[in-house]
């Protein structure tokens, strides 16, 4: 929540995924909260396209850690944001980087993660999550991350006022999606192709699209996996990773590309592509065709920034986020100011 009078605070961030059915989803919002934990962001509100409960319990577990690393208070329950559920669409089932760390425990037998995702209830509608987390933000201080398919999104295309609350609240949609400039049909956008054309005709303000091919460029090595979550041991991320797939492997950064270029676009880690418009074909394949007028564009690879890319990442990952400090003045602290520096009467 924001309050007036307390000047501008950091660029907030909706991250909206498909969390269980790619380990770089994970890793993604991974990244994101260790950016958070920098002070270069605000995680305002997440949310899921997949509906499995232990999607939802997973990314609760995962915001848990990182509630902990800042406030000193591992499986902390009281800072934690509301996670977003669907209830309807594809991927109903448990996928094992879901289950296996959600199963682990302690010596004692109580959760290795806690979270507080057990029934359907524990989790919160959708479309009016993502309205409420943008009307609460200032104006244009805001992105969304788009990290799945668009189902969720057009949910909130489809609320009476939301397009011009995201039009007064966000700056951009960064999503993770398609094949550009052509290219063959992707999984984010096959899995809703509605959703994906209603995205791309009717979203109001710009958006920068993370194409398949670089992701697969910037892979992510496992081999770095144990340096990186050592800072909390054991770390539901790290154990989703080991669960997704037999270890030692490499994995594409889909979807932590797009929240690399929504917190840290100055960083022009991305070349971006001229103006146009995404089109989407009923089998899920897009198209990028150039316009003057359009609001779309894609991002594209600089081969001297891959490094860089890949540093920032293992950076951000590594490092134990910081114990929160007050980013504004307290009221009190104000008040004992304004007395101080108030001149006094002269007799």
């Amino acid at each position: 929540m924001q309050f007036p009078g307390q000047g501008k605070p950091p660029f907030g961030i909706l991250f909206d995924s498909d969390m269980g059915n790619r380990i770089d989803t994970a890793l993604a919002l991974a990244l994101l909260y260790g950016l958070d934990g920098k002070g270069e962001t605000r995680v305002i509100s997440l949310s899921i396209s997949k509906p499995a409960l232990a999607a939802a319990a997973f990314t609760d577990a995962v915001a848990r850690v990182y509630v902990g690393a800042v406030s000193g208070a591992f499986g902390s329950f009281s800072r934690t944001l509301p996670v977003g559920l669907a209830t309807e669409g594809p991927g109903k089932e448990d996928t094992p980087m879901l289950s296996k760390p959600l199963a682990m425990k302690k010596a004692d037998g109580a959760p290795e993660f806690p979270h507080n995702v057990h029934k359907l209830v524990d989790t919160a509608e959708v479309a009016p999550l993502l309205r409420n987390a943008l009307t609460s933000q200032q104006d244009d201080n805001c992105a969304i991350v788009l990290a799945g398919p668009a189902t969720n999104l057009a949910a909130l295309l489809a609320l009476p006022g939301a397009k011009d609350w995201i039009v007064k609240k966000s700056r951009y949609l960064v999503f993770s999606g398609g094949a550009f400039p052509e290219g063959g049909p992707e999984g984010h956008i096959r899995a809703d192709v509605k959703a994906a054309k209603k995205l791309f005709a009717e979203w109001p303000v710009p958006v920068i699209v993370a194409g398949h091919e670089l992701g697969t460029a910037l892979p992510y090595s496992g081999e770095s996996l144990e340096k990186d979550f050592a800072w909390a041991t054991p770390h539901p991320v790290a154990e989703a990773y080991k669960a997704f797939r037999p270890m030692p492997y490499n994995t594409p950064t889909w979807d932590m590309v797009a929240v690399l270029q929504a917190v840290r676009a100055k960083e022009n880690y991305f070349a971006l592509s001229e103006p146009g418009t995404v089109q989407v074909s009923d089998d899920g394949m897009t198209k990028f065709v150039a316009s003057a007028a359009g609001k779309h564009r894609y991002l594209k690879l600089d081969p001297a920034q891959k490094d860089k890319i890949l540093q920032a990442y293992h950076d951000v990952l590594s490092a134990k986020p910081q114990p929160r400090q007050f980013r504004f003045r307290r009221p009190v602290e104000e008040k004992k100011d304004a007395k101080k520096d108030a001149p006094t009467k002269k007799s």
